[in-house]
């Protein structure tokens, strides 16, 4: 029997992970994104964190989302059950070339971050006229 160790990541997790360096909980905002003609729209689910409290960025080609899930309860609640945790909301996308960087802009309300990233000219549709010949 060998003394050496494998880990292996799950699938999902292998490609552009990465890796953590602090200790706490971490969640995975579920995410609908929904392609309009001129724009791409993330709609991000973040019950909990307050607007000022998200960060954004914007760095390499990837934009990264992070925002706190704070206790709900006062330290000395005694639950029947608890599911809802502490740590952080931490999700980041790979953005194409297609998207203008400078011009991304996000909202919140109700727990729901909306992230508009604005398509460049050249990615916009058009209509192309037909002339007669």
């Amino acid at each position: 029997m060998s003394a050496e160790t494998t880990v292996a990541k799950p699938l999902e997790e292998q490609a552009d992970s990465v890796e953590r360096t602090r200790s706490g909980h971490f969640y995975r905002p579920l995410v609908d994104i929904i392609e309009q003609p001129e724009e791409l729209q993330l709609i991000v689910d973040m019950p909990g964190v307050k607007s000022d409290e998200i960060d954004i960025r914007f760095e390499d080609g990837e934009l990264h989302l992070q925002g706190p899930v704070n206790l709900r309860q006062p330290a000395e609640t005694r639950f029947l059950l608890q599911e809802y945790g502490v740590g952080d909301f931490d999700r980041t996308f790979r953005v194409s070339e297609q998207i203008d960087a400078s011009k991304i802009r996000a909202e919140c309300a109700d727990g729901v971050l909306t992230l508009h990233l604005p398509k460049i000219e050249a990615a916009k549709p058009r209509k192309i006229a037909v002339t007669a010949s």
